[in-house]
């Protein structure tokens, strides 16, 4: 049975992805590197350096790690100066009542985001005391797809990972939760998300319904592991 609601912060909660956008387009605009939201896909869900590494692999050139780690710095001031304008009417519509339905079913609520900043942002938000358990981007050694955020927040939680459900918008995001043995929720596009148990448009979408759905899954998961 699901015994733990794993949520990711940007896109999922809430659209922290433009202000992402915007700094690497800043950043690569500076460079000469020709950068589209498109582009900005592949950005999703992994580490700051990779993202560096990813935009450096746009443009066609090199740089000393030095060199990385200075402009992906210079990026993440841009974003944070984006996102401390933020305020709490910015969360996705639908999010707080889910997670406060999923509380009364007794699921624990944790935050497993790959951003350096997301304690910032749930608390631009007020959104901090809706989360047991908070893991982010300084906790952790490998970024998704790795599973360790997933596993450190189920360990914080002391929740096996066999009854934990991941929400997630990236594809990076869902490997991370598919490789660390939970079911996981794709917040998007079928086309992008195919790998995920269920698709859905918005977070806010999700029902109880689909809630026991999942549970019928887990049992059934369970019973032939």
């Amino acid at each position: 049975m699901i015994k733990a609601v794993i949520f990711d912060l940007d896109g999922v909660i809430v659209d922290t992805a433009r202000y992402h956008f915007l700094a690497w387009k800043r950043l690569a605009d500076e460079l000469g590197i020709k950068f589209t939201e498109e582009d900005n896909e592949r950005l999703k869900g992994v580490s700051r350096i990779r993202s560096m590494e990813i935009l450096m692999e746009l443009g066609g050139i090199t740089l000393s790690q030095y060199e990385k780690e200075k402009l992906a710095n210079k990026k993440n001031t841009w974003f944070v100066d984006y996102v401390e304008r933020m305020i709490p009417e910015e969360i996705y519509s639908g999010v707080r009542v889910l997670i406060e339905k999923l509380k009364e079913r007794g699921i624990h609520i944790a935050l497993a985001s790959s951003s350096k900043n997301a304690r910032t942002v749930l608390h631009l938000l007020h959104i901090q005391n809706l989360f047991e358990v908070v893991t982010d981007g300084t906790m952790i050694t490998h970024s998704k797809p790795d599973p360790e955020i997933f596993l450190l927040a189920a360990e914080k939680l002391g929740i096996d990972p066999k009854d934990c459900l991941v929400f997630e918008d990236a594809e990076a995001g869902i490997e991370g939760a598919l490789a660390a043995g939970m079911l996981c929720v794709g917040i998007g596009s079928q086309e992008q998300l195919f790998k995920a148990h269920k698709v859905i448009r918005h977070t806010g979408d999700f029902t109880m319904e689909m809630l026991d759905e999942f549970n019928a899954v887990a049992l059934k998961l369970n019973t032939e592991r």
